[in-house]
């Protein structure tokens, strides 16, 4: 996981972002729809979801709200949780592809789980299968190119998963300097394809979609609604420079606290961030929410 700050580092200034714990009218009275939350070090803490974490998911479930985690992780990595965790869908690959649980009969669309065999999970994509085989190809050559031209730069631990994208490792089990970061997502620029960063990979794909796209995309699919209407009645919760999109056009934005350490990198802060570290910060959001709904 991502290295935390030494004693001697000065963690970065947070200002202006408000603190939620003084937010007192944080969503008061307002009408919730739901919240989207990434997962790497918002809801996970040293790679695991934790208690406090998964409680919180089943709170706002329980209360009636829409949850989706939303994530730069890849869709076979995602698998499991979204059929463990208590949440309507777990959009990967940074907006590429959803899965959701549903019953009923299997398809060549659904994926049987064989630990719990009456629950099917649907996978559905937002690019055609011609269309993520020719990009797949192209991508093992740019992942292949920044293996050799970026010292110490190794794919992630995770890369089987992977349908839509590539993801570089650069804090998870390694630590690449910022050059070599910066460097990465040079190459996959420069091969024309979408470069991101977050507290543990550098990501790239081909597409038009992204984390805010995957957003309104899972929104229609789901509940036949329009994201950009309601954007005022969903929260988004997020820890890096890959939410930095999200952070910017939802009003009920948060940093758990943790986001701190990619400050200098973040064009666009959250509105809020928590006292709380990563599943600790998320349930602090999740208290928030329902107190204010």
């Amino acid at each position: 996981m991502p290295p935390h700050l030494t004693e001697s580092a000065a963690p970065p200034a947070l200002d202006p972002l408000q603190p939620l714990a003084q937010a007192r009218a944080f969503g008061a009275g307002r009408p919730w729809l739901g919240v989207f939350t990434d997962i790497d070090d918002t809801l996970t803490t040293d790679g695991a979801i934790t208690p406090d974490a998964l409680q919180a998911l089943a709170d706002l479930k329980a209360a009636g709200l829409h949850v989706v985690a939303i994530t730069g992780r890849p869709v076979g990595w995602s698998e499991p949780f979204a059929v463990q965790w208590p949440v309507d869908a777990i959009v990967a690959e940074n907006g590429a592809v959803a899965l959701r649980r549903t019953a009923g009969n299997s398809s060549e669309n659904s994926l049987q789980r064989t630990s719990q065999k009456d629950v099917l999970l649907l996978k559905t994509y937002q690019q055609p299968l011609a269309v993520r085989t020719a990009n797949y190809a192209r991508m093992q050559e740019v992942l292949a190119q920044i293996e050799a031209d970026v010292p110490g730069a190794r794919r992630a631990t995770d890369s089987a998963g992977r349908e839509t994208d590539i993801a570089i490792d650069h804090s998870e089990f390694t630590h690449l300097p910022q050059a070599a970061i910066d460097e990465a997502v040079h190459i996959m620029k420069a091969a024309g394809m979408n470069a991101t960063v977050s507290s543990i990979h550098i990501n790239g794909w081909f597409g038009a979609h992204n984390k805010l796209e995957g957003a309104r995309w899972i929104v229609r699919e789901l509940w036949g609604r329009d994201l950009d209407a309601e954007m005022h009645r969903w929260v988004y919760v997020g820890d890096s420079t890959n939410d930095q999109l999200m952070f910017e056009r939802f009003e009920h934005s948060v940093g758990v606290a943790n986001v701190a350490r990619f400050v200098p990198q973040l064009q666009h802060l959250p509105r809020y961030v928590t006292q709380g570290e990563r599943g600790a910060g998320f349930a602090e959001v999740a208290r928030a929410v329902l107190r204010g709904g």
